[in-house]
């Protein structure tokens, strides 16, 4: 197996143990403000609804869809439950998620350790009566295996065959025969990569850095297909998820950081050609810089896959609102194009991340010339 192999093997699976830390800083810093707004329309609808007829609850629709959840669903009444793994002050618990529901996929408190009941797709202590205790809850940490980390593992088995079987080809053929198969459509789209992409970007040592690029551009093309897949492996929203987004930023923000060089901190913390006075005041914005990067690149991904999304899903909704055959016939066809347009997206999205991350890298480690910080000096006869 080859170097640039290996490591793009090590990365991958880097990638799944940081997951799995960032995992749980999501589940215990959930979206209070939603899940209070959903609860409010809940009640709301069942005050509105005296005739028994139960309302069509959009955004309740809408967070279902999109947000991770501890059991992956097939069809129907179907899904395959998860692993739920939960540790508290009275040690590890491991427990089927199937046990968090009855066979009418309602939400049912499981005694364990404590109570605990999936709320709004988190898991809570509860008290007798169903309320969320605060106290309790503080003292619980989420490590479960969620859809999105069942998802996630699949795309890189998927990944790492890919890769694996594209190597292969080139050791039976050798790398001067014309590509076949798989290895014809992966090929141009890492050539793409390596001369349109790194090779500017970072210079003459990019091939240091092509594996990780092309780890991170790979891992986020496949899960933002995936995610427009309706049905099982896909409909997971990875890409959509805050925790994998950012996984991917700290993963760049430890590499440039790392290689960056004697220049780089330089023009962090005193710019080079600047009077002293300015550079004092450009130092505090240089260093916020640093953080303000790798922020930008997981919000921007996380936001334009999870907006896809929500709008696709908005749109098909309206069937339901408006419940007509007109409604129909102008909502699918809109959903249909949406959804060719995040097709494109998915890869505009994994080509911006792998792009920045790229010109990051390269601006850590290129070497600058200063001439000093005097003024220029102008022969005699220069134009000025």
């Amino acid at each position: 197996m080859s170097r640039s192999m290996k490591s793009l093997l090590v990365l991958a699976f880097s990638l799944l143990t940081l997951l799995f830390s960032s995992q749980s800083f999501a589940n215990n810093q959930a979206d209070t403000t939603v899940n209070k707004a959903t609860e409010q329309e809940q009640v709301t609808g069942s005050e509105n609804n005296h005739n028994g007829e139960e309302k069509f609850n959009v955004s309740k629709t809408i967070l279902e869809h999109i947000r991770n959840d501890y059991s992956w669903h097939l069809w129907g009444h179907t899904s395959i439950p998860l692993p739920v793994i939960l540790y508290s002050d009275k040690g590890l618990e491991v427990f089927s998620s199937s046990k968090l529901s009855n066979e009418h996929h309602e939400p049912v408190i499981y005694q364990g350790n404590y109570a605990y009941k999936n709320i709004d797709g988190k898991i809570k202590v509860v008290n007798e009566d169903g309320t969320v205790n605060q106290e309790l809850n503080k003292k619980v940490w989420d490590f479960s295996f969620t859809k999105n980390v069942a998802a996630l593992f699949i795309s890189i088995i998927l990944l790492c065959a890919i890769f694996i079987t594209a190597a292969s080809a080139y050791k039976k053929r050798g790398v001067t025969s014309a590509p076949k198969g798989l290895q014809s459509f992966m090929e141009p789209v890492v050539l793409f990569m390596r001369d349109e992409v790194v090779k500017p970007a970072i210079g003459h040592k990019y091939n240091k850095y092509l594996p990780f690029i092309l780890t991170i551009f790979f891992i986020i093309l496949i899960n933002n297909l995936l995610g427009l897949v309706p049905f099982f492996p896909g409909g997971a929203n990875v890409s959509g998820n805050i925790a994998f987004t950012m996984t991917l930023a700290i993963f760049v923000f430890i590499v440039v950081n790392l290689n960056g060089n004697k220049s780089y901190w330089e023009h962090i913390f005193w710019m080079p050609g600047m009077h002293w006075s300015m550079k004092i005041f450009l130092a505090p914005i240089e260093l916020l810089g640093v953080f303000i990067k790798p922020i930008s690149l997981f919000i921007r991904l996380f936001a334009n896959m999870t907006a896809g999304h929500i709008l696709v899903l908005s749109l098909i909704c309206l069937i339901f609102i408006f419940k007509s055959i007109f409604t129909s016939i102008v909502a699918v066809p809109f959903a249909v194009f949406i959804g060719l347009i995040e097709v494109l997206v998915a890869f505009i999205q994994a080509f911006i991340f792998a792009m920045l991350s790229s010109m990051y890298i390269g601006m850590a480690i290129e070497e600058h010339h200063h001439h000093g910080d005097h003024e220029p000096h102008y022969n005699e006869g220069d134009e000025a």
